[in-house]
């Protein structure tokens, strides 16, 4: 997937590694990988080897490393299609959130356990009437002498089931100004009074959840960063979501088992080529994406901008595959299936299309 020339003596080693636990590791390659079922035990030795928290601190469980040298981890999980969901959140948006604005006690009692995969963490943002539109959410957090207490309801949560905690978006007081009097908490979800419901997908498989929140108490202590300002902290950890080579590689491993069939003529190679060519100038825009975060830049545009192109070459590599399956063998017939089925939701999650385009146009006047 790179040139040997363009990687550093680091990031070559770091890819070998994950190919060697790969490789040993028995699993079944899927696409859509970091939305699928958990492994807990798998994202544990990533962390054993360690492969999580690359960028954080090296006291608080991380490597102190740049965010172009976890970005050759991340393309070889996915290209791996390895079952990376339970750690996924927590070690691409989670940690870097409470380590930018988290005080230091709550980065002491989660990073560590979160780079060693100990504990999983699940998104709690989007609600039935806040969807792509984020600012209208309803769930409310209210002070208390011991702390805050949380009521409202969110939908559309990824792997909410198996998360021991929520990053929770709530509004902590009323103002004209949408964007305004929005808090960020972490929530147990073992606590009493959160109620985690399945939200089954049409092919029979959990991935999303609706969490119905009702008198749920939450310390003080987990209130992440500065009261009123979440808006504005949500913001700045959507380039961790949105920027990713999640939004263009979740279909590489059904592409890279067509490539492993032998089954493609001249007129698939030509098709072929386009494919790469896209692809490469997403890897590159993720590297870009990288190299910002790594200067301490906010690379919101860039950042939808790879999603939403993304999300694009995702299903040109279905229409790409399709007039082939005639010539394929089951696995790839299976994979194309899962593809297809996992392919809507990979359109929405971090934003639908239009409110993509319409961060670049904003961000271009």
């Amino acid at each position: 997937m790179t040139s040997q020339d363009t990687m550093t003596t680091r990031e070559q080693s770091l890819r070998a590694k994950v190919r060697e636990l790969c490789a040993d590791w028995d699993y079944e390659p899927r696409c859509d990988a970091w939305g699928g079922e958990a492994d807990p035990a798998f994202s544990q030795e990533l962390g054993r080897r360690g492969l999580l928290a690359l960028t954080w601190p090296k006291d608080l469980g991380g490597a102190a490393e740049s965010n172009l040298t976890r970005l050759a981890v991340t393309e070889e999980l996915l290209r791996a299609g390895a079952p990376v969901s339970y750690h996924w959140a927590g070690e691409r948006q989670i940690g870097p959130t409470l380590i930018r604005h988290g005080s230091r006690a709550l980065q002491d009692e989660f990073c560590p356990r979160l780079a060693r995969a100990e504990i999983s963490f699940a998104l709690g943002m989007s609600e039935p009437d806040a969807g792509s539109d984020l600012a209208a959410v309803r769930t409310t957090a209210t002070r208390t002498d011991e702390g805050w207490v949380i009521n409202g309801r969110k939908v559309w949560t990824s792997g909410a089931h198996f998360a021991d905690y929520l990053y929770v978006l709530a509004r902590t007081s009323k103002s004209e100004d949408r964007h305004a009097g929005l808090s960020e908490f972490v929530v147990d979800t073992s606590a009493p009074g959160v109620h985690v419901q399945p939200i089954i997908g049409m092919d029979g498989g959990h991935h999303f959840n609706e969490i119905v929140f009702d008198e749920v108490h939450v310390p003080d202590r987990w209130l992440i960063g500065t009261e009123g300002h979440g808006w504005q902290q949500v913001i700045s950890q959507l380039a961790f979501e949105r920027g990713g080579p999640e939004r263009f590689l979740s279909m590489y491993p059904l592409l890279g088992a067509v490539l492993d069939t032998g089954v493609l003529d001249d007129t698939d190679r030509a098709a072929l080529r386009g494919l790469t060519a896209q692809l490469t100038v997403l890897r590159s825009l993720a590297r870009n994406i990288a190299a910002d975060l790594d200067a301490g830049r906010s690379p919101v545009a860039q950042a939808a901008t790879s999603k939403y192109l993304g999300n694009r070459l995702e299903l040109a590599m279905l229409d790409f595959v399709r007039p082939l399956l005639s010539r394929c063998d089951g696995r790839v017939r299976a994979l194309f299936d899962a593809a297809v089925i996992a392919s809507p939701k990979s359109g929405l999650r971090g934003g639908a299309a239009p409110v993509m385009l319409s961060i670049v146009t904003k961000e271009m006047q």
